[in-house]
């Protein structure tokens, strides 16, 4: 549920905000500061599942780029670790939902004992809500705070393009990979570096990262998931699945940039020049 007012149904001094048919002001707890000497435009009230109201300002901010910088990194995603940057840093995946999965498990319980339609049937929901609140909102925040870091530290990043919605037909890992959140941290990574004036590259869904090796650019047939290291049968190497993985997408994301188009070692192996 929410609500947009217009310029002219509220009132905005840069310190309070007072709505219309409304005597007294709001009293917010501020997510973070307005910019200095800028009028809102609208203003919505939102309401979500678990009672909880918020305040939504519409301004015209202008944000300053980043200063440019060398740095380059691939992200590739995963279960165990979130992101394992080609860096060799592997940022660990908190399992929000794994945390809180038994007081969820007992609130929804509750909830579905209740009798229909009954008070305390709408304060059993509220309670699951919050609990689905919690869960959200501390996965986002961690989301933002990785995503903020990464963009501030590195001119491009190349990360793989995920078909979330087909991989979560697969029941058996639908939970983890829904707990994760891969989608909107993609997405909070595309629309931070637009505003920062970085440069987000996301290579082809079908190019082989993990089976492919970082050295001689030989592809493996076959890689199971359960197999995390393992040793090139062309040059010897030895590699870690993810970080070898992570180092391709930006060698691939790096040649999608320069030559705008994919390079995929797959292809290059395919093609056979017959002798004149």
């Amino acid at each position: 549920m929410h609500t947009t007012y217009a310029s002219n149904a509220f009132t905005w001094d840069g310190e309070t905000l007072t709505l219309a048919k409304m005597k007294t002001a709001l009293d917010i707890h501020w997510h973070r500061a307005l910019p200095k000497h800028v009028k809102p435009s609208s203003v919505t009230v939102s309401k979500d599942g678990a009672n909880r109201y918020f305040v939504s300002f519409l301004v015209a901010e202008d944000i300053p780029a980043l200063p440019i910088i060398t740095s380059m990194v691939g992200l590739d995603l995963g279960l165990t670790s979130m992101v394992i940057l080609s860096t060799g840093e592997a940022v660990g995946n908190p399992r929000f939902l794994q945390q809180d999965e038994k007081k969820l498990a007992r609130a929804q319980r509750r909830h579905a004992k209740k009798r229909k339609g009954s008070k305390n049937k709408e304060k059993a929901r509220v309670k699951v809500a919050r609990v689905h609140a919690r869960i959200c909102d501390r996965r986002r925040d961690y989301q933002h705070k990785l995503s903020t870091r990464i963009v501030h530290e590195n001119q491009v990043i190349c990360v793989e393009s995920l078909a979330v919605k087909n991989m979560v037909k697969n029941h058996c890992l639908a939970r983890a990979i829904s707990d994760v959140g891969w989608g909107e941290f993609v997405r909070q990574l595309a629309y931070k570096s637009q505003w920062s004036g970085r440069t987000l590259v996301k290579i082809d869904q079908w190019y082989p990262s993990s089976k492919t090796c970082y050295e001689c650019k030989q592809v493996v047939d076959d890689l199971p998931l359960d197999v995390r290291e393992w040793t090139c049968p062309a040059c010897g190497a030895w590699l870690d699945r993810d970080i070898n993985a992570s180092k391709n997408i930006l060698a691939e994301g790096l040649s999608v940039s320069a030559c705008g188009g994919s390079v995929r070692p797959v292809r290059v192996q395919a093609r056979q020049v017959t002798p004149q």
